[in-house]
């Protein structure tokens, strides 16, 4: 394995592996991943609210679900405003649209699962009355 065959074939897939890098696609893919974390527990917490009395775990759900989801819009915008290119360019910026609209998805998510939870008739110490 110590022929020159072995190690050019070697240099040539390091040299095909750098140019599918995730540098500058970097920011766009944490910003789709905490957005769709943020989907994730905004659809556990909504279908968990639904048709049963709340609790607070629903409720922090929802807000933990509201929080990922904005944190994923606002990475998203930042990953927007530093990439250099358009789309197709490798910068991220169609993941930082997909983030946007994914972030938006986990918000509507938690909210409504919050809203859900404060029709159970509890008050804000989460007893009844």
């Amino acid at each position: 394995m110590n022929s020159p065959e072995a190690l050019t074939m070697s240099i040539q897939l390091v040299t095909a592996a750098e140019g599918y890098g995730v540098q500058g696609r970097g920011p766009s893919i944490v910003a789709d991943l905490v957005a769709l974390a943020g989907v994730a527990i905004g659809a556990r917490a909504l279908a968990r609210a639904k048709g049963r009395t709340a609790t607070g775990r629903e409720r922090t759900a929802a807000v933990v679900a509201m929080a990922l989801g904005l944190t994923g819009m606002i990475l998203a915008g930042v990953a927007l405003a530093i990439a250099d290119g358009g789309p197709g360019t490798g910068n991220g910026v169609v993941g930082s649209a997909f983030a946007l609209v994914l972030g938006l998805f986990g918000m509507v998510l938690g909210g409504r699962a919050r809203a859900r939870s404060r029709r159970t008739g509890l008050s804000a110490d989460g007893l009844a009355g």
